[in-house]
């Protein structure tokens, strides 16, 4: 429950409300963590908040998270410089399961802030890519001006050994690319949905909709992982404030399989 502190070494803006902060110890680190886990970081004075790892996973040297600034904490995060201190505590929670997927084909899907957790397995996978059969990238977010990881996009995009697509809801006359939700980047089959692996992370409804997608092309719920996000305070299944149907987000979570999670988002007022 103590933080340690971590002093941030480099802040850049992704979009106008959100940004990238990686951070070094000062204290005894905190353990190394594992794609899809978070921490609280915590801003001296005004309170703490769950966020995921966007890079830095498996490093005791520094940490790297991407915030969006919409709450009192979160604006707090957004406006830290290099040279000034936070308090970490962590990493909690389940991670992407990515030992699962080696040997089959990889699929990726992301909407908006959701590309920050995901971001952890798609390095590891392009770094480990011997290890994977076709990888798959898609990407959503509400315009190009959203856009997150412009430079990573361009890089994946790049590859000849990744498929990667982005769609927006909205374009301006700066976009080129395709326009719609996320699952209108899905093919009309998968070419081994037998041996394919999901990671999805989003918006709720995003998630649902593109799981739904997914077992119509033939993927098994078991091999969906998605991640939840649900308001977080101790972190250590104690408060019960993250209860999500039978789930304790910050114990349980944030990365279960849609067999978990599918009943859950059945219910509209969970």
């Amino acid at each position: 429950m103590v933080p340690r502190r971590y002093v941030v070494i480099d802040s850049w803006s992704e979009v106008p409300d959100t940004v990238t902060l990686r951070l070094m110890p000062v204290d005894t680190p905190i353990a190394p963590a594992r794609p899809g886990q978070f921490v609280m970081l915590w801003v001296f004075g005004v309170g703490e908040i769950p966020i995921s790892y966007s890079g830095g996973c498996g490093s005791r040297s520094e940490i790297v998270h991407t915030i969006r600034g919409v709450s009192e904490v979160s604006k707090a995060l957004a406006a830290l410089r290099p040279g000034m201190m936070v308090g970490v505590r962590g990493p909690f929670g389940s991670w992407w399961d990515v030992d699962v997927a080696r040997d089959r084909d990889v699929l990726i899907v992301a909407g908006g802030i959701g590309l920050a957790p995901v971001r952890p397995v798609i390095e590891h996978v392009l770094t480990n890519r011997d290890s994977y059969r076709d990888v798959s990238i898609m990407v959503g977010h509400r315009s190009p001006a959203t856009l997150l990881f412009a430079e990573d996009l361009r890089t994946w995009r790049s590859r000849f050994d990744v498929s990667a697509a982005v769609t927006v809801d909205l374009g301006d006359r700066s976009w080129h690319g395709p326009v719609g939700v996320v699952t209108d980047l899905f093919p009309d089959r998968l070419p081994d949905p037998d041996a394919t692996v999901a990671f999805v992370c989003g918006p709720e409804v995003m998630m649902r909709h593109v799981a739904i997608r997914l077992i119509d092309l033939g993927v098994t719920a078991d091999r969906i992982q998605v991640s939840l996000e649900r308001n977080m305070k101790c972190a250590i299944a104690q408060c019960g404030h993250c209860q999500f149907g039978e789930v304790l987000v910050c114990r349980d979570g944030p990365v279960i399989p849609y067999t978990q999670a599918a009943p859950l988002f059945a219910v509209r007022e969970l």
